[in-house]
């Protein structure tokens, strides 16, 4: 399928073209199918998304009681006393869920699902982790490293995040059929969730991800957390193998932070050290990647407009 790269005005507008893209195919499968399964990330980039596609929603447009969402990732290590708490706080990505999209909506989905990073309990992952090196391995190029806790893991605890948080996740998404839309933001990096700079794409669907050090004290710095000790050092995260097997993928970006790995990844060959340029195999492939982007993210990539149609890719500028 072709690979499209639209450029928007503002981020209203990128929010504006981008819940259009996702109500048309909404639309689209359930006039198919009985159930839509739709991909979701956190972040500020897609909130303008969810503010658009609630109202459209609100209005009687389709039904949410036919649509089952999955997100990208969540914290493990939030404070908390149990699975519940930790799964509440402000902080966690079901809350932010909540509060920017379920809590929007009259007509709530089928069911939603965040990955289960609230049930591992971090300092007893920091036990086995430390108390059985031979069971996992790192991965990673860069400073955030994916955990991979090997297939024979003697831990029983470090086996049963493998089996029952990370491998259960994607099982549960391959048992839907697999996601119709994935949205997702873009990281400084070029990462996708916590699928960081450098960790391998292939054999990586859902993965257990220890954050750098940078990210950690951003969090605090930025009045996230007060002190290390309240902070979470790992993840769970898809992989973007899993991110990518949706038939659509929808990635949105604004402002000129992300200008760089945004035509870094249309101008260059598909390499780990940019997790979003697996949307070229992704396309190569048969998928439909589509980027929505406003006119900051898109500045390298309309200096370099030439080369990356070359390459196959059509840019098309919405709203001039």
């Amino acid at each position: 399928m072709p690979f499209k790269v639209i450029v928007t005005k503002d981020f209203n507008h990128m929010s504006e073209v981008a819940a259009q893209i996702l109500i048309k195919d909404i639309k689209a499968k359930l006039s198919m199918k009985d159930t839509y399964v739709l991909g979701l990330a956190t972040g500020n980039t897609p909130t303008g998304l969810y503010k658009h596609f609630a109202k459209i929603a609100n209005a009687g447009q389709f039904d949410c009681s036919r649509i089952l969402s999955f997100n990208l990732d969540e914290y493990i290590g939030l404070p908390g006393e149990n699975a519940q708490q930790r799964a509440m706080h402000p902080e966690s990505y079901s809350f932010f869920m909540v509060q920017e999209l379920f809590g929007l909506l009259k007509n709530k989905f089928n069911e939603t699902n965040v990955p289960w990073g609230a049930l591992v309990e971090q300092e007893r992952l920091l036990d086995e982790l430390k108390a059985n090196p031979s069971n996992w391995e790192e991965q990673g190029a860069d400073k955030g490293r994916a955990i991979v806790i090997k297939t024979d893991a003697q831990s029983k605890y470090l086996a049963w995040i493998r089996r029952e948080i990370l491998d259960a996740y994607c099982e549960k998404i391959e048992r839907h059929g697999g996601i119709d839309l994935q949205v997702v933001g873009v990281g400084g990096r070029g990462h996708v969730a916590f699928h960081e700079s450098g960790i391998p794409f292939e054999e990586n669907k859902m993965l257990l991800v220890k954050l750098d050090e940078n990210t950690v004290e951003n969090s605090i710095n930025d009045g996230h957390f007060s002190t290390k000790e309240h902070c979470p050092w790992y993840a769970i995260s898809m992989g973007v193998e899993l991110v990518y097997r949706a038939k659509t993928v929808l990635l949105l970006a604004n402002g000129e932070r992300k200008a760089g790995p945004i035509a870094e990844s249309l101008l260059n060959d598909p390499t780990p050290l940019v997790p979003i340029s697996y949307g070229q195999l992704f396309s190569e492939r048969g998928g439909n990647m589509i980027y929505v982007i406003d006119k900051s993210a898109a500045k390298e990539v309309l200096e370099n407009a030439d080369r990356i149609k070359q390459r196959g890719i059509n840019i098309e500028y919405s709203g001039e």
